[in-house]
């Protein structure tokens, strides 16, 4: 599996940290609770899932390569869905956009995303060229 997937993990928990000190410093007094709330499940989801690109990275040496590489592809889509989704809803009054609409369905797709790759690196622990039984 391509190194690039963990580059992409390091990337996204990177962008974890400096979302979520935005968050708690720069964007605490111009959301409301709710709206934080939001932001800091995008940023928690972001996280669980850059580890989890991390893991498909290193489980490939042990699992389908070609399910553990999608597995990674659907956590990576996930992220820009689901995490993306939300901090645009959080944060749409303050860019004037009322995208809701745009947003909104987004998000359970991302969460689709989520679960697929999770279901793949689970499938993938039963494939033929699997190293380990």
């Amino acid at each position: 599996m391509s190194k690039n997937f963990l580059r992409i993990a390091f990337i996204f928990s990177f962008l974890g940290v400096v979302l979520g000190a935005f968050a708690a410093h720069g964007l605490k007094s111009v959301l409301d609770e709710y709206q934080i709330g939001i932001f800091r499940t995008g940023v928690r989801y972001q996280f669980y899932h850059a580890f989890a690109i991390m893991i498909a990275y290193l489980l490939s040496a042990h699992l389908s390569v070609k399910l553990s590489r999608w597995a990674a592809i659907c956590f990576t889509i996930g992220i820009l869905l689901f995490s993306g989704s939300l901090y645009g809803l959080a944060c749409r009054h303050l860019m004037g956009l009322e995208i809701a609409a745009i947003l909104g369905p987004l998000t359970p797709i991302g969460g689709v995303f989520f679960i697929a790759g999770w279901l793949l690196l689970f499938f993938g622990s039963f494939s033929k060229d699997s190293h380990s039984t």
